[in-house]
């Protein structure tokens, strides 16, 4: 598995993978979309502010961030959200067998996701608790061990921020790890462009895909589109080869499960802002990749309130259509012109169902 982050630097994208990044001159002060600017283009200004509280966002990534809680607060206070900490209960940091002392081994690209990840939970939802589970490497089976740790100490909003090919032992994966009813699990589409990811195609979970999000002098003040930089850099999306269809999943172009359900922005250039100082120049970024937009999901689902039991909160916007901002515009790849990787009218696969209006979409 790797993480689905990309950062921004000097006009060249780096992708935060478990290779060594080299340091480049951070910034003084932040690039990028802050939480002001998240919550007016997703309608959750008034949300953000009132709900949230008791809530715990889980965000499961590979290996230690030593600086995350620092990070974090540098983020927080920078933008006058109140402090996340261990002190005071909202942060907790732990490995995947819930441990906060037997951590893995620390490393330098994961930890740029992991900054980016806890800065997004925090954008969306302030109020929100944070619970950041390493997973000690970056194998399927010690990430779904962390995604299940989360969900055994309570979180109900679980964000992936990473994937890889898709393969025959999906659907065991599927069972082990994400049949979680009651809990809202969301994971990146990818950033590779067109093509199907795992565990994005599993059917328990929400896949997320990433927009070009630009402001505009229309009435949502916002425009947004598929993010798609080139033929090999742009969200993910596609049909599984394995991963059966939900009965809500109604797109007839694809027989199995279809990538993406919604999405938001992920496109670097457009991208948000994040502070970061492990293994890098300590500073603000501006980073993009759909590991940006799989836990602006998950805190808006947070947002909505605690999912019905039994429910597969994936389902819940396939019900309310009409409570998203549809993306109709752009594609990520060549799939005959098809809605797989073509932006249309209402579901499509880059995009999904569209990106937050509000909180209505993401209740049930």
């Amino acid at each position: 598995m790797a993480c689905k982050a990309l950062r921004v630097s000097g006009g060249t994208v780096h992708a935060a993978r478990t290779e060594t990044v080299k340091p480049d001159a951070a910034a003084a002060a932040p690039s990028g979309y802050g939480p002001g600017n998240l919550q007016s283009a997703y309608g959750l200004t008034s949300a953000a502010a009132s709900q949230g509280s008791g809530a715990t966002i889980a965000i499961v990534d590979a290996y230690n961030d030593p600086n995350a809680e620092a990070d974090l607060a540098k983020y927080r206070a920078q933008y006058g959200l109140s402090a996340c900490t261990t002190a005071n209960g909202c942060f907790k940091k732990v490995g995947q067998t819930g441990s906060t002392t037997s951590l893995p081994a620390a490393d330098a690209g994961w930890s740029e996701e992991i900054s980016l990840d806890l800065d997004m939970a925090s954008a969306v939802c302030p109020n929100c608790h944070i619970l950041l589970v390493e997973a000690k490497t970056a194998s399927m089976a010690n990430l779904g061990t962390a995604v299940n740790e989360a969900v055994t100490l309570g979180a109900k909003y679980v964000s992936n921020s990473y994937g890889g090919s898709e393969s025959s032992s999906d659907t065991g994966y599927d069972t082990k790890y994400f049949n979680h009813p009651g809990v809202a699990i969301t994971v990146s589409a990818g950033d590779s462009g067109y093509g199907a990811e795992y565990p994005a195609a599993s059917k328990y979970v929400t896949s997320v895909g990433g927009t070009a999000l630009s402001s505009a002098s229309n009435t949502r003040g916002w425009t947004e589109s598929v993010w798609s930089t080139n033929s090999t850099e742009g969200t993910g999306s596609g049909c599984s080869a394995y991963d059966a269809k939900q009965t809500w999943q109604k797109d007839t172009g694809c027989a199995k499960r279809t990538i993406s359900d919604v999405s938001a922005v992920a496109d670097p250039a457009t991208g948000v802002a994040v502070y970061d100082s492990y293994g890098i120049t300590a500073g603000w970024y501006t980073f993009g990749g759909t590991s940006a937009s799989s836990p602006i999901i998950a805190a808006v689902y947070a947002l909505a309130g605690t999912p019905s039991s039994g429910s597969y909160p994936t389902s819940f916007p396939y019900a309310h259509t009409t409570s998203l901002n549809d993306v109709t515009s752009g594609s990520n790849g060549s799939c005959s012109g098809t809605y797989l990787c073509t932006a249309k009218s209402g579901y499509d696969g880059p995009t999904g169902l569209g990106t937050p209006s509000g909180t209505a979409a993401f209740t049930g």
